[in-house]
């Protein structure tokens, strides 16, 4: 591997792993906003400040993680894998579900942007696609994360899907508490 493909490829996993966890931590305020779950934390304010400011830090972490993937040769990704899914010749399953999780989150951070513009329904209903988008993002992260097998990474990520089903049932079984 040569030497600016190490740095890509170190590169992509860190602003991977980061990114997943700007984007967990999101997920995870986002859905305890009306649970009163986080409350012990701090005022529904400072959760919601939390929830945004990370929804917005995804992004440029993603866009590093991406473009480092292009840029090692090793990977052999190409800009038209970022545009349709499941044509990379190795862990395609991975890398596909990486594009359709990038794809997801770009479309619920783009409708998040233009909530004023769109009714509250469809904004809702496009919001809530962020649950599978982390679905996605989980068995990219499990299927295709060559850090997958170190305890901290691999704990980190069991433990975040584990806390964001629990404040998802929480919510689902009392209901969405007033704004």
């Amino acid at each position: 591997m040569a030497e600016t493909d190490l740095f890509f490829w170190v590169l992509a996993r860190v602003c991977g792993l980061t990114s997943f966890v700007a984007l967990a931590i999101s997920l995870l305020t986002g859905a305890a906003l009306r649970t009163a779950v986080l409350d012990w934390l701090g005022s529904n304010r400072s959760i919601r400040a939390v929830h945004e400011y990370t929804a917005l830090l995804w992004i440029p972490l993603g866009v590093i993680h991406v473009a480092a993937i292009l840029l090692d040769h090793t990977a052999r990704v190409s800009p038209l894998d970022l545009v349709v899914p499941f044509r990379v010749p190795y862990g395609t399953l991975a890398i596909g579900l990486g594009t359709l999780t990038l794809w997801t989150f770009a479309l619920v951070a783009v409708t998040g942007w233009l909530k004023r513009r769109l009714a509250v329904g469809i904004w809702q209903w496009i919001h809530r696609l962020s649950y599978l988008a982390f679905g996605l993002l989980f068995l990219h992260a499990v299927l295709g994360g060559t850090d997958f097998s170190d305890p901290v990474v691999s704990a980190l990520t069991w433990s975040v899907a584990f806390g964001l089903a629990t404040i998802t049932a929480a919510r689902v079984l009392w209901g969405r508490l007033p704004a």
